[in-house]
């Protein structure tokens, strides 16, 4: 059997998966085929797969990059109740640990060895992998080799050499989050070779986006969470204090709940991720300490309580939910005094031109939570993925807001940054429109403009309102190489020559109030997608899979995740080949849990005949 016959096999028989999603197979052919790759995959997209295939296939062992040791324990603690060889290395290891695994990767007793970034500054360990070059470096969470990506890590950077002292061994560089310039960027860092570049769809379909007013924190969350009956989900405060507040107030409010954060010990954060991973807590509070490293997939719901700094911080984090393919939400409680905090940071902390990237990146976040178009079609165009059709899934296509003509509206705006050259922001643009008397318009001649003061009649915040959703609608493109400056695209065309409608949202100049909360979020259940009969039966089988899991002191999504316990319920197997058709059951777990699955799913039926 050829290696890429094989890939077929091991996805069906190990795995347990009866197909590839888009491009999965094309990434795994040329990871085989020795060609450098990078990889842009949503959260809960199958990026793991794109390098945990070829290192079976392949000979030897596949080295693996990861910035977190629980990313790399959840990962190793799955590919072995998958019959996979694996092992870790990290510093909390005795020696003698360590010693052990090193020999199983000279050994190749493993398929895959998971390493900390900083490994590789460790000369005695570079040395021994360069004298037994593994079969494919994998570097998960590629992102934070960029500094303009939002979590760049330092210890990242001394990973550009590997191209040059293993020219022979494929690099495939996996991230959930880059927009185009942190793509480049990564591509440039790690010198890859003629790469195969894969940017899937930053869509999550399943997930719902709602953003609402901040005016009674702990009431909002409070009333959210109990829409949620017992689901698992994260709440993220933006500073240690905040988490402690909030968790201490959910736990008075009776819910199971524990705090995450930097000033925990290493032994507390253990313990709390621990049991979240367990189904023993339901809910962490958590900075964003929390998270890279949680491969949970049955979250239900991400909170935050505080604004997030960007669009890629907020969409990592919310991606932390759904990952099973199962709804999920995401509720983000807004106001400006988060944003101004961040603004006062970026102030003290930055150089000028970090400053216009930090300041962008605020701005964008601003703009998804005080949009009046789809928040899909914001989010996704943020990562230059432009999309037209509305989500029905988020806050403002599920009640949408008021809409009128606006192409005069329009016409003004597009009209005064083709007759300013394209060279200048938003600000500068509506300054003009209101008839500002700033020095700079004046110094400009922009004064003289038949544009100047037409548009009198609308606030400041008006026009940033109409600004940023003919941003969204790909009308306006915004520029931030050359800071941010608004310049035409080609669609812009038929709005300046009037041969196109145009409706936009009409500007609410608050964000929404607080009847909005309660009204959008609508609780992340099964009601819909299962009877009353079938409920009982998933019940029944996640009741199952805990009791498993807590015997092989394993999280309970490792035996099985939800959505392959919903597909159990939906087709009723009655032997093992009906079982192993069911995806996420390959044969190893087949063999270990099929009988006990099997019983339950029998039992039940002999009772409700």
């Amino acid at each position: 059997m050829s290696l890429k016959d094989q890939i077929e096999d091991v996805l069906h028989n190990v795995f347990g998966y009866k197909s590839f999603r888009n491009q999965q197979k094309d990434i795994i052919e040329s990871v085989i085929d020795g060609r450098d790759v990078l990889t842009v995959i949503p959260t809960g997209g199958g990026k793991s797969l794109c390098y945990q295939i070829p290192a079976v296939v392949l000979p030897g062992t596949a080295l693996v990059i990861s910035p977190l040791i629980s990313l790399m324990k959840d990962q190793v603690d799955q590919l072995l109740v998958n019959g996979i060889p694996a092992a870790f290395l990290n510093a909390t290891q005795s020696g003698t640990e360590q010693q052990y695994i090193i020999q199983q990767y000279l050994n190749h007793s493993i398929k895959l060895l998971y390493i900390s970034p900083e490994r590789l500054a460790v000369f005695s360990f570079l040395s021994m992998i360069e004298q037994h070059p593994p079969s494919l470096i994998a570097i998960d969470e590629a992102h934070c080799i960029s500094q303009w990506g939002h979590d760049f890590r330092p210890e990242y950077r001394q990973l550009n050499h590997l191209s040059m002292r293993f020219p022979k061994v494929p690099i495939i560089a996996l991230t959930a989050t880059a927009d185009k310039m942190t793509q480049q960027d990564i591509l440039n860092q790690l010198n890859l070779v003629d790469p195969l570049v894969v940017v899937r769809s930053f869509d999550r379909p399943n997930i719902r986006y709602t953003v609402v007013e901040k005016f009674n924190l702990t009431e909002q969350v409070v009333s959210f969470i109990e829409t949620q009956k017992g689901n698992s989900g994260i709440v993220y405060c933006s500073s240690r204090s905040k988490v402690e507040d909030m968790t201490t107030r959910l736990v008075a409010r009776g819910f199971s709940a524990m705090a995450y954060h930097a000033g925990l010990s290493t032994n507390e954060r253990q313990i709390a991720q621990e049991s979240f991973l367990k189904d023993n807590t339901q809910i962490i509070v958590a900075t964003v300490a929390f998270g890279m490293g949680i491969n949970k997939p049955n979250v239900r719901f991400v909170v935050h309580a505080d604004c997030p700094r960007s669009i890629e911080a907020y969409y990592q984090e919310t991606g932390r939910a759904g990952r099973d393919g199962v709804p999920a939400e995401a509720i983000l409680l807004f106001n400006n005094k988060d944003l101004n905090w961040y603004q006062q940071q970026i102030a003290e902390k930055y150089d000028n031109e970090q400053k216009q990237v930090e300041q962008h990146k605020i701005e964008a976040i601003e703009s998804f939570a005080q949009c009046m178009t789809c928040r899909r079609i914001v989010l996704l165009n943020y990562f230059g993925e432009h999309r037209t059709e509305p989500c029905n899934n988020c806050d403002i296509c599920l009640y949408p807001p008021e809409q009128y003509d606006a192409l005069i509206d329009a016409q003004k705006i597009l009209s005064c940054v083709y007759r300013v050259e394209q060279r200048y922001g938003a600000q500068y643009i509506i300054d003009i429109l209101r008839g500002s008397g700033r020095s700079q318009i004046k110094d400009n001649g922009h004064d003289k403009l038949s544009v100047y003061g037409i548009g009198k009649e609308h606030s400041s915040d008006y026009w940033h309102s109409v600004i940023r959703q003919l941003i969204f609608l790909g009308y306006l493109h915004q520029n931030i190489s050359t800071f941010v400056t608004l310049q035409l695209t080609e669609n812009a065309r038929p709005i300046l020559k009037g041969e196109v409608s145009l409706k936009l949202a009409k500007p609410r100049l608050e964000i929404v109030k607080k009847s909005r909360l309660n009204r959008y979020a609508r609780a992340i259940n099964l009601t819909t997608i299962l009877s009353y009969e079938e409920r009982i039966l998933f019940n029944n089988l996640k009741r199952l899979r805990k009791q498993i899991a807590d015997m092989d002191d394993i999280p309970p999504y490792i035996v099985f995740s939800d959505a392959t316990l919903l597909e159990m319920v939906q087709t009723m197997p009655e032997s093992k080949k009906q079982l192993i058709n069911v995806s996420g059951v390959g044969k190893i777990k087949l063999e270990k849990y099929g009988d006990l699955f099997l019983e339950e799913i029998t039992d039940f039926t002999l009772k409700n005949r």
